[in-house]
C-alpha cells in the first residue's frame, strides 16, 4: 500500500507539513501550551538536521535490497550501462540549465532547477521500468552505476552548470561530494556487503527495508516543504512549467539515446524512466545542506518529486497497456520475466 500509493502519501504527508501552523493553533490552547518541544511545535523544521541521517538510512536500505547479481550486470554490460548513465549526467543537467534560462528563472530558483538535473536517477524508476514492461535488470544497473558515480558526477556537473553564472564557491562543490560519499554511496556499499556476509538476511530485510527507504523520503519531502512553506505559499506557476519541461525532454532523451545505442524496446523504456526520473528527494536534502542560505533552492527539487511520479506512473501505464503481451527482453534477445525484487 504505500509503494503503490507513493504518490498519493507523498501529497498527503507535504499537505500536512505545508499546514501544520495552522493544524497546530486549531488545538485547544490548553493543549498547546504545555507542550514546548519543537519536535511538537513543528517537528517538519526541526527535523531539519537530521535529513542526511535519514538519506543515509535510505541508501543502507537499498544496499541490503541491492541483489548481489546487480553488481555483476553493472560490469557484464558496462558499454550500455555506462553509456547510458553518461547520457543521464549530460543531458540532465543541460535541460535543466537550458529550461531555467528559457523560463526565466534566476537566484535561489534557478540553483534548485539545476539541482534537480544533476542528481542520480530516483530508485523510484526501478518499480515503475517493471510496471511498463521494461527491463528491470538494465533499469537497476543504471541506477546502481549512476548512485556510485554521483559523488564524482554531481559535483563536476553541477559546477559546470552553475560556475559561470551563479559563481558558486568551489567548497560548495568539494562539500557535495563528501556528503555524497558519506550519505550515499558508503551506506550502499555497507548494506550489500552486509547481505552479502550474511545472504540470510538480504530476504528477511526485505520488507523492513522497503518500508523504512520509503517513509524516510516522505519524510524529507515533507520536512522540506515545512521548512519552504513560506515560499511555497508565493511560488510562481512558471517554476511548474521548468519542471515539467525538463521532466518530459528527459523521457525523450532517454528514448531517443536508447534508440541511438540500438537497444531493444524494453532497454528504451527502462532508460528513458531512469533519465527522466531524478532522486529528488536527495536533491532536496542537498539543497538544504549545501545552501543553507538559500532555503528557495529546495523547493524544486521537492516540487520534482511529485511531478517526475505522476508522469512516470502514466508514463508506465500506457506501455504497460500497448504491449502487456511482451516479456522484457535483454541485450541477448531473450525473454527475461520482471523480478519484483530487483526494485
Amino acid at each position: 500500500m504505500l509503494e503503490r500509493y507513493l504518490l498519493l502519501w507523498l501529497t498527503a504527508s507535504s499537505y500536512v507539513a505545508f499546514r501544520w501552523p495552522s493544524l497546530w493553533a486549531s488545538l485547544p490552547a490548553q493543549f498547546t501550551e504545555s507542550l514546548t518541544s519543537p519536535w511538537l511545535v513543528d517537528p517538519f523544521v526541526a527535523s531539519k538536521s537530521i535529513l542526511p541521517w535519514l538519506i543515509t538510512v535510505t541508501m543502507f536500505c537499498i544496499g541490503l535490497m541491492l541483489p548481489r547479481e546487480e553488481i555483476r550486470q553493472v560490469f557484464r554490460r558496462w558499454p550500455t550501462v555506462f553509456t547510458g548513465t553518461a547520457i543521464q549526467y549530460s543531458v540532465m543537467p543541460l535541460l535543466a540549465f537550458s529550461m531555467g534560462r528559457l523560463f526565466g528563472l534566476t537566484g535561489d530558483t534557478f540553483i534548485g532547477i539545476v539541482m534537480v538535473g544533476c542528481v542520480p536517477g530516483a530508485m523510484a524508476s526501478n518499480v515503475l521500468t517493471l510496471n511498463a514492461r521494461g527491463n528491470t535488470s538494465y533499469s537497476v544497473s543504471l541506477t546502481t552505476a549512476a548512485t556510485l558515480l554521483s559523488p564524482l558526477a554531481v559535483p563536476a556537473v553541477l559546477g559546470l552548470a552553475l560556475s559561470t553564472t551563479e559563481g558558486i564557491d568551489k567548497k560548495v562543490l568539494t562539500d557535495a561530494g563528501v556528503t555524497l560519499l558519506l550519505t550515499v554511496v558508503l551506506p550502499v556499499v555497507a548494506g550489500h556487503l552486509l547481505t552479502h556476509r550474511f545472504p540470510a538476511l538480504e530476504t528477511k530485510s526485505r520488507w523492513a527495508g522497503v518500508l523504512i527507504a520509503n517513509l524516510a523520503i516522505l519524510w524529507i519531502i515533507a520536512a522540506v516543504v515545512g521548512l519552504t512553506r513560506d515560499k511555497l505559499a508565493q511560488f510562481d506557476v512558471v517554476i511548474v512549467g521548468a519542471l515539467l519541461g525538463v521532466n518530459l525532454l528527459g523521457y525523450t532523451a532517454g528514448y531517443a539515446g536508447g534508440l541511438g545505442l540500438k537497444l531493444d524496446e524494453s532497454m528504451r523504456r527502462a532508460l528513458t524512466l531512469e533519465v527522466g526520473m531524478q532522486n529528488a528527494g536527495l536533491g532536496a536534502m542537498l539543497a538544504t545542506e549545501l545552501f543553507s542560505d538559500k532555503p528557495g533552492v529546495a523547493i524544486a527539487p521537492a516540487m520534482y518529486t511529485f511531478g517526475c511520479m505522476l508522469t512516470g506512473t502514466i508514463l508506465a501505464r500506457i506501455w504497460a497497456g500497448r504491449s502487456s503481451h511482451h516479456a522484457p527482453r535483454d541485450e541477448s534477445g531473450t525473454k527475461e520475466e520482471p523480478d519484483a525484487s530487483q526494485t
